[in-house]
């Protein structure tokens, strides 16, 4: 039996653009909610332009805009400002990641909103926060991450390396998605809105948190190890005879005696005192990784899998991302589907949420100002005043 979507007839305003907040407010329309996304007439969200990869799209927009309605509209003119309150008017959530303060000069602070629609979820997406000494400091993903200290554990002992994605990006629009879910499920029971204060330090800082300890407690920072792990060995990539990389992982005794013995081939080292436990392990590391090198120097990399198989050990290979895009495990479990798009049908995944009882929408991907006329009208605005202020640029 297949039900309805759970955000079904909720409606999502989102004054966005970049990352954070169109990842946040996707993932709303994954799941059923009707978002209008507020646009600038004739250039739209920035993240539109950042490459062209996608059939002449970017490729960040294809990712984080689908399912969505695209409504042009400039919102420093009188117009689209009463536009704007109208839709805040029937809308359940307000969305926004402009600089702080820049929706309040529009007119709409949250306090105001707050007062006048007491049922609405506000969330406000910004780098740092409405308030602290960096409230009104620029962030960018990587200037997040340098902030938060990620940049100085990530890389090789040479080399401080950003995150290979927008993780600072990422972990903002899953706190500002869980955190709107919440208080939509709050509002359910209470009938009270909220007002959300999502900063992409904040969510960042959460996900510092081994870090923070181990360096907090320990007094020493942890350090930049590549690809190994910085404190659990043997955990990370080792290559093969074939010169082919196998990635590696042991958690706990039992697995480092089955590693010795069976993948190894050397039951004796389960009883050196170097390696008799994960922090001599750890201390010794470069000992242990040439003994590793060895024993799998005259095995292919198919040859040591299977012997890391055979003895339960956590194992994967090195993927391109060409080969993730073609991996049996998406194939098998059906995660790929079509979504329309300006440029064609684009192939997606489905988003993780795990429901067996519904399909999420993957709607089409807006081109900039698809929605303005019909959106528009639905307020009431008549033909000949939308032409009025296109020709104005307006919308």
């Amino acid at each position: 039996m297949t039900h309805a979507l759970p955000l079904d007839g909720m409606t999502v305003v989102s004054v966005e653009q970049a990352i954070a907040a169109p990842f946040a407010s996707r993932q709303l329309a994954d799941l059923g909610a009707r978002v209008i996304k507020v646009e600038r007439p004739g250039v739209g969200d920035f993240a539109r332009g950042y490459d062209a990869t996608v059939r002449g799209l970017a490729s960040h927009f294809v990712w984080t805009n689908r399912s969505k309605q695209s409504l042009t509209l400039d919102l420093k003119t009188p117009e689209g400002a009463d536009v704007l309150g109208r839709l805040i008017a029937r809308a359940d959530v307000f969305l926004h990641n402009l600089a702080p303060g820049a929706v309040a000069r529009l007119g709409f602070s949250s306090a105001a909103l707050r007062d006048e629609h007491p049922r609405l979820v506000i969330c406000e997406i910004s780098g740092y926060g409405a308030s602290g000494p960096y409230r009104d400091k620029k962030a960018y993903d990587l200037l997040v991450q340098s902030e938060a200290g990620l940049v100085s554990i990530t890389g090789t002992p040479d080399t401080p390396s950003k995150v290979g994605i927008s993780v600072a990006d990422i972990a903002a629009g899953m706190y500002a998605f869980s955190s709107i879910l919440a208080a939509l499920l709050r509002r359910a029971n209470t009938g009270t809105g909220a007002l959300l204060d999502i900063s992409m330090f904040d969510a960042l800082a959460e996900w510092m948190g081994y870090a923070a300890y181990y360096t907090g407690y320990g007094g020493t920072p942890l350090p930049r190890t590549g690809a190994r792990h910085a404190a659990i060995a043997p955990y990370g990539p080792c290559t093969a005879g074939d010169g082919r990389v196998v990635y590696l992982g042991l958690q706990n005794e039992r697995e480092w005696a089955r590693f010795c013995g069976d993948v190894l081939g050397r039951p004796e080292l389960e009883g050196d005192p170097r390696f008799s436990s994960n922090a001599g392990r750890v201390e010794h590391h470069e000992a242990l990784d040439a003994i590793i090198a060895e024993a799998f120097s005259t095995l292919t990399a198919e040859q040591v899998v299977a012997r890391l198989e055979a003895a339960q050990i956590a194992n994967a290979r090195m993927n391109t991302i060409a080969e993730f895009l073609d991996h049996p495990q998406l194939a098998a479990r059906d995660k790929w589907r079509l979504v329309d798009s300006p440029a064609g049908p684009l192939r997606a995944l489905v988003p993780p949420f795990g429901f067996d009882d519904v399909e999420p929408v993957m709607g089409p991907i807006p081109a900039l100002g698809e929605h303005t006329d019909a959106i528009l009208q639905e307020i009431g605005v008549d033909a000949d005043t939308i032409a009025a202020w296109r020709r104005g640029g307006i919308v």
